[in-house]
C-alpha cells in the first residue's frame, strides 16, 4: 500500500527533533521532505514526488498571476527541507512550530500523499465540528 495513512503522538525532543512513526518512515524512506506552513492550524510535510507538482503550480501561478510574488516569497521562505536521520527522526525549526502552535507533542496525522503535524488541540478542534456535506462526500469517495 502507498500513502500516509493514521495518526500518531510523537513528542518532539529538546533540539526540535520529531520521530516519524516507521509506517510513515517506510513510505518516505531516507529521502528528503519539504515542511512548510501553508495551512494556518498545521505544518504539511511533503516527499519529494509531491513537493514537485507544488513547484510546478507555483510557477505556474507566478507565470499567470504575477501580483502572487508575495505569497509565493512567503511560501518557499518558510519551507525548509528535512532529511530523517537514521533514527527517524526530522528536524523542526521553532518558527515553525511556533506558527502552527506546536509544543511538546505533535499529532502526526498521514494524508494520503503527505503528512500533516498538528498540535493535539488544534486538531481535535478541528476535526470535532460537523462537516456539513459529510454524507455527500462519503458517497462521492466510497460509493
Amino acid at each position: 500500500m502507498s500513502g500516509y495513512l493514521g495518526s500518531y503522538l510523537h513528542a518532539i525532543d529538546d533540539k526540535g527533533r520529531l520521530s516519524l512513526p516507521s509506517s510513515f518512515r517506510r513510505e518516505a524512506s531516507d529521502r528528503p521532505l519539504v515542511l512548510v506552513n501553508v495551512f494556518p492550524d498545521a505544518l504539511t510535510l511533503y516527499p519529494e514526488e509531491a513537493w514537485s507538482e507544488v513547484e510546478k503550480r507555483l510557477r505556474e501561478l507566478l507565470r499567470l498571476q504575477p501580483q502572487s510574488r508575495a505569497f509565493v516569497l512567503k511560501t518557499t521562505a518558510n519551507a525548509v527541507e528535512v532529511t530523517p536521520d537514521k533514527a527517524g527522526r526530522i528536524l523542526v525549526p521553532q518558527r515553525l512550530l511556533d506558527a502552527a502552535g506546536i509544543a511538546g507533542t505533535a499529532l502526526l496525522v498521514g494524508a494520503i500523499d503527505r503528512i500533516e503535524l498538528w498540535s493535539p488541540e488544534r486538531f481535535r478542534d478541528a476535526t470535532e465540528a460537523a462537516v456539513p456535506d459529510a454524507e455527500r462526500f462519503v458517497h462521492q469517495v466510497f460509493g
